[in-house]
C-alpha cells in the first residue's frame, strides 16, 4: 500500500471515532429531558441507564463474526450507521419498557461498532508503523465534548429532544458513512473459519482486559461520581462540582491526543506503568480534599493517568492474527464490563461507609496499572513507519501492536 492510502485510512478512522463519541455526547446531553419526558424517578432511571452497557456486552462478541463475514470496511460502515441511527429511538419512547428496550439495542448499536472501529483502528495503526491508538481514542473524546456542546445549547434553547437526537443521527450519518471510504477493506482468507457467535473472550484476552477493567473502572467512577464527591466531601457549590467532570474529560482528552507521542518515546508498558502511578497520585488526592481545589487536581490527574490504557490494551489485542477481531470483542467485553459495575460499586461502599472509601478503591485499583502493564508489551516493533523512521525495539517499540498477518490481506 502507498503512504498516501495509509494516511487517508488514518483520516477516515479518525473521523469515525469521533462521530462515535458524537453519538455518545449527543446521548448524554438529553437525558435529563428523557427522565422529565417520561416522568422517571431517579431509580427508575438508573434502571434504564444500566441497559446500554447489558446491551453492549451481549453483542460485542457478534462483532467479530460480522467483521469476519463482510470485511473490516463494510462493517465498520454498517455498524456506524446502525449507531447513529439508534440516537433517535431513547427520545421517541413512550414509556419505561420501551425506553429500556430502546437502550438495549443502543448499547447493543454502541458496542459492535466500537469492537469494528478498534479492530480497523489496529490495522491502520500495523500498517502506519507508528502508535496511533491513543490519538484515535482521542478524537473520540473531541467528538463528545463537541456533539454535548451542541447538546448543551439545544437543551439551553429548549429544543423537543425528539427533533435535536433525530437532526443528530442524520448528520452524523452524513459525515460517517462517506468517511468509510477511505477504511482499509480487510478481509479474512476464504478458507479462515469463522469465529463462534457467542464464546467467552479468548485466554490471551482476559489478562489484557483486566487492565482496562482497571482503567475503565476509574473512568465510570470518576464520570459519575466527581460532582457528588466535590458537592458532599470537599464542600463545594453546584457549579464548581459540574467543573470537576469537565476538569476530568478535558485532560482525559487532552492526554490521549497527546498520547502516541509519549507511546512513541516510552513504549506501551512504560507509558501504562506511569500513566498507573499518576492516576494513583491523583486519587490519593481526592481521598485526602476537603476543599474543592485539590480534589479537582486529582480527578484531572486520574483523566491524565488513564487516558491512553483503553487504546493501548486494543492495539495489544489486535495482535490475535486471524482471531483480532474476537480478541479485540474479548478486552472490550471484560473493560467495559466496569463501566457497568463501577457507579454501582462506589455507591454500595458509600453507603456502608464513605466517599472517600470508595476512591480509595478507585486508586488501589489504578495501581494495578501499574503493576499488570506488562502484558500490553509488543512482540517486536515495526520495520517501517509512514512518514517517518520505525520506533526503538524493546519495551517501547514503535508501536504496540505486531505487523499485520499475512493471513489478512489488505485490499482497498
Amino acid at each position: 500500500m502507498s503512504d498516501s492510502e495509509i494516511r487517508r485510512a488514518r483520516r477516515s478512522v479518525a473521523t469515525v471515532f469521533a462521530v462515535h463519541g458524537a453519538v455518545s455526547g449527543s446521548f448524554a446531553t438529553r437525558i435529563p429531558w428523557i427522565k422529565a419526558h417520561l416522568h422517571l424517578g431517579a431509580g427508575e432511571l438508573g434502571l434504564a441507564l444500566m441497559a446500554p452497557a447489558i446491551g453492549s456486552s451481549l453483542a460485542m462478541p457478534l462483532a467479530g463474526r460480522l467483521v469476519h463475514a463482510r470485511g473490516h470496511r463494510a462493517a465498520v460502515r454498517l455498524l456506524l450507521t446502525l449507531w447513529c441511527a439508534a440516537l433517535a429511538l431513547p427520545a421517541l419512547a413512550p414509556d419505561l419498557p420501551v425506553l429500556v428496550l430502546s437502550l438495549l439495542v443502543f448499547g447493543a448499536c454502541a458496542g459492535t461498532a466500537d469492537v469494528a472501529m478498534n479492530a480497523q483502528g489496529v490495522e491502520v495503526e500495523q500498517r502506519y508503523g507508528r502508535s496511533i491508538m491513543s490519538g484515535l481514542h482521542g478524537m473520540w473524546s473531541v467528538g463528545g465534548l463537541l456533539a454535548s456542546a451542541v447538546g448543551v445549547l439545544a437543551a439551553g434553547l429548549g429544543w423537543d429532544a425528539r427533533i435535536h437526537l433525530g437532526a443528530m443521527a442524520v448528520v452524523l450519518t452524513a459525515v460517517g458513512v462517506p468517511a468509510c471510504r477511505g477504511l482499509l477493506d480487510v478481509r479474512s482468507e476464504p478458507q479462515a473459519e469463522a469465529p463462534p457467535r457467542f464464546a467467552l473472550p479468548p485466554r490471551s484476552a482476559w489478562a489484557i482486559g483486566l487492565v482496562g477493567f482497571c482503567a475503565v473502572f476509574a473512568e465510570g467512577a470518576s464520570g459519575d461520581w466527581s460532582g457528588v464527591y466535590l458537592r458532599g466531601t470537599a464542600g463545594a457549590s453546584a457549579g464548581l462540582a459540574a467543573a470537576s467532570y469537565t476538569a476530568f474529560a478535558c485532560m482525559m482528552a487532552a492526554a490521549r491526543l497527546s498520547g502516541d507521542a509519549v507511546v512513541r518515546r516510552l513504549g506501551a508498558v512504560r507509558t501504562v506503568r506511569l500513566g498507573g502511578a499518576v492516576a494513583a497520585g491523583g486519587g490519593a488526592l481526592v481521598v485526602a480534599a476537603r476543599t474543592p481545589a485539590p480534589a479537582i487536581a486529582g480527578f484531572a490527574l486520574l483523566g491524565i493517568g488513564i487516558a491512553v490504557v483503553v487504546p493501548l490494551c486494543f492495539a495489544a489485542a489486535g495482535r490475535g492474527g486471524d482471531n483480532a477481531s474476537r480478541s479485540i470483542a474479548g478486552v472490550a467485553t471484560v473493560t467495559y464490563t466496569s463501566g457497568l459495575l463501577a457507579p454501582a460499586a462506589i455507591g454500595w461502599v458509600a453507603q456502608g461507609s464513605s466517599l472517600s472509601v470508595s476512591f480509595a478503591l478507585v486508586t488501589f485499583l489504578t495501581l494495578g496499572l501499574v503493576f499488570g502493564a506488562g502484558v500490553l508489551a509488543p512482540a517486536r516493533s515495526l520495520p517501517r513507519a509512514v512518514g517517518g523512521p520505525a520506533g526503538a525495539e524493546g519495551d517501547g517499540g514503535a508501536v504496540a501492536s505486531q505487523a499485520a498477518s499475512p493471513d489478512t490481506p489488505c485490499t482497498p
